[in-house]
């Protein structure tokens, strides 16, 4: 296939709370056959998503420190106190309680900071669905599971809690095959170990910044399959700033070319992002940035058209698509979707045909019947009249000549 991109796999999506994602798979042939999604890339330092702000949280005072609560009080005393759990979102579906208290207010992990905690969740019967003594993520970069990225925010340094979240923050209605089911909440034990700046993005190599922006991207190829689509705009946004940021290293002409099929990447699973969610404009922008590096992207080629057939412009829309299917005759997907719009760009000009001939007084069919009818006895057609009146002046001319020869 001309273009580059990939389609994200209906299969596990991997381990939300590790950070990292299964590695994707090559660049699929063919365009989906039931709906269209494909995975993206984005542009410059500008944002292409116009999307509402993800669900944030502030940071909430410190829990007091009385000395009626001594640090070294157990769990099971705590977990018997429903005064200590704080509601994160005010919804009740996310809640965190301290176990064991940390170094201070001050020692928070910030947003962008690189945080280091150690995981343990487990389903409602008691089931581990996953341990890590170790898992570092950029926080509030939602490269986990929602409910720890927020949750963390509020954590000091040292600092062990138990967090008990609805599926909504965690796996959603798919569930992660085969050990958490569908709408599952889970319960989190974490501790914060370590949090440290994000490392500069002008200092890292060429294979750094393509891990990395890679690594955002597959996060957002996880979002789309579980229909968060706002989300995996989210990451797909992430991994573009990644590439555009300026660098002071250089790269070679490999890493140039890797971090461009990144880009492509990203921008056409933007745009299929876009897409599910109506925002017709930015999805129509995403395409003709990856048509801006590759004109013969048989992907954005065919997300551009429909786009515009979406917005009603078929005549725009139609020979888009024939190019798409010019360059792979074979795709089902783009004959029925050219099919499609044929017949609707027909039947719209149809109706406009109709509309224009009622708004000029277009005599119809139906009419002409009545004005013969309507015909009065006396009246004569034009081309006898004409005729009459030049027989007429030939005889009058005729005379005179014959006069004159007298």
């Amino acid at each position: 296939m001309a273009s580059s991109g990939e389609e994200p796999k209906s299969g596990s999506p991997g381990r939300a709370g590790t950070g990292t994602e299964p590695s994707p798979t090559a660049d699929a042939v063919h365009l989906d056959t039931a709906e269209d999604f494909e995975v993206l890339e984005e542009e410059e330092e500008e944002d292409l998503s116009e999307l509402p702000p993800l669900e944030d949280v502030g940071r909430p005072p410190a829990p007091p420190r009385g000395d009626t609560q001594p640090r070294e009080q157990g769990r099971e005393e705590a977990a018997e106190d429903p005064q200590e759990w704080l509601d994160v979102l005010g919804s009740g579906l996310l809640k965190k309680k301290t176990l064991v208290l940390g170094q201070g207010v001050d020692t928070r992990p910030h947003k962008g900071q690189n945080v280091t905690v150690r995981l343990k969740a487990t389903l409602e019967d008691g089931s581990v669905v996953e341990e890590n003594p170790a898992l570092t993520f950029t926080l509030g970069d939602c490269d986990v599971l929602q409910a720890l990225d927020l949750c963390v925010q509020l954590l000091e340094m040292g600092e062990t809690a138990l967090i008990v979240s609805d599926a909504k923050y965690c796996y959603g209605a798919q569930g992660r095959s085969p050990d958490i089911p569908p709408n599952a909440a889970l319960t989190l034990e974490v501790k914060l170990l370590a949090a440290r700046d994000a490392p500069d993005l002008e200092l890292l190599s060429g294979k750094e910044k393509i891990e990395l922006a890679n690594r955002k991207r597959e996060r957002g190829n996880f979002f789309y399959q579980q229909a968060d689509y706002v989300l995996a705009i989210n990451s797909y946004d992430i991994a573009l700033k990644i590439i555009s940021s300026s660098s002071k290293v250089n790269f070679s002409p490999d890493e140039e070319a890797e971090l461009l099929d990144v880009k492509v990447k990203c921008l056409n699973n933007l745009a299929a992002s876009q897409l599910k969610l109506d925002h017709y404009e930015a999805a129509l922008k995403s395409c003709n940035l990856v048509l801006e590096h590759q004109p013969g992207n048989i992907k954005a080629l065919f997300r551009k058209g429909k786009v515009l057939a979406q917005q009603g412009e078929y005549r725009e829309a139609i020979p888009i698509l024939k190019a798409a299917l010019k360059l792979e005759p074979s795709n089902k997907t783009i004959h029925a979707e050219l099919s499609k719009l044929v017949k609707k760009h027909a039947d719209q000009k149809n109706v406009e045909t109709e509309m224009y001939r009622k708004m000029l007084g277009n005599p119809s069919a139906a009419g002409a019947p009545g004005k013969c009818k309507d015909k009065l006895p006396w009246s004569i057609p034009w081309k006898w009249l004409f005729g009459a009146t030049a027989i007429a002046l030939g005889g009058v001319a005729l005379s005179v000549v014959i006069a004159a020869r007298n």
